[in-house]
């Protein structure tokens, strides 16, 4: 007996119209807020803007070393979305939505948005509607093939603690064309995120369905993540198929700036039949614009 795609389908639209269960913001107490400032010659300074004229600013480093600067010099002035250890800053991970290629509980703010690519054949773009909700899609690009797979997820997020996120969501995917023999596929989710910018686990549950058939026991998502350095981190992600013997593990690297992530990472098919090399490289890129 399949469960009705109705009554999951029922509990992302409540999420969707309840945004106001949704945030327990995080420590605001800071009267002066942390700012990243980069200057012509390429140099960055993190503190506080301690004053401000038509012509300079005067700010506080982390070091609390003051100074002031000339506002010709300064290139871009941005809030710093990362976070301070001592008077280290680390970057925030542009990409921090996603996994290699599952969700994470967090999702992009309102105004960002991002483009990526996967396997070099699977492009897509994602946008946030709000602070707790976005949208992504794309378009499958198989050189000579009649027929391309396109997809579409969606992502609510009611609950944004401070170090935790909790989220539901669908990823639907068809083949252009509107074959006869195939519905469309794919699967709703719930999905939680714990932890910091320094180290976070994910854990989830995902329904998959075929048409109108949903499945009645779940794969269980678990990933994690590691921050190694202040542009590289330790990614985790594996999946547990129900009533399989064969389980997907991962491991690999995100390198990331500013704005662009790039993963590298090999899945292994555990409790499969495997020969030769038994990983598959994962390649990934996304470039995030729209307000850090």
């Amino acid at each position: 007996m399949k469960v009705s795609r109705y009554g999951l389908a029922s509990l992302l639209i409540s999420l969707l119209a309840a945004p106001s269960i949704i945030v327990a913001q995080e420590d605001t107490s800071q009267t002066k807020p942390l700012e990243r400032i980069v200057l012509k010659d390429g140099s960055e300074i993190v503190g506080h803007v301690e004053s401000e004229t038509e012509t300079t600013i005067t700010v506080r480093t982390l070091s609390d070393v003051v100074s002031s600067i000339p506002k010709a010099q300064i290139t871009l002035r941005s809030p710093v979305s990362g976070y301070v250890e001592g008077t280290a800053y680390f970057r925030k991970d542009p990409n921090g939505t996603r996994l290699f290629f599952g969700p994470t509980g967090r999702t992009l703010k309102a105004g960002q948005g991002y483009f990526s690519v996967y396997e070099i054949f699977f492009p897509a773009v994602g946008v946030g509607v709000t602070d707790w909700l976005d949208v992504s899609g794309g378009l499958s690009l198989f050189p000579g093939a009649s027929e391309q797979l396109y997809y579409l997820s969606a992502k609510v997020a009611p609950i944004q603690l401070r170090n935790l996120d909790l989220a539901a969501g669908v990823v639907f995917l068809n083949v252009t064309g509107n074959p006869e023999d195939f519905d469309g596929a794919g699967i709703l989710h719930v999905i939680g995120t714990y932890g910091s910018e320094k180290a976070a686990l994910t854990a989830g549950l995902g329904w998959g369905f075929s048409g109108s058939d949903i499945e009645n026991n779940p794969v269980f998502i678990l990933g994690a993540e590691v921050r190694l350095s202040n542009s590289m981190k330790l990614i985790s992600e594996n999946w547990f198929p129900p009533s399989s013997d064969v389980q997907l593990l991962s491991i690999g690297l995100r390198f990331f700036g500013d704005r662009l992530a790039a993963d590298f990472g090999l899945w292994y098919p555990a409790g499969g039949d495997t020969e030769g090399f038994p990983f598959l490289p994962w390649i990934g890129f996304a470039y995030n614009f729209g307000t850090p």
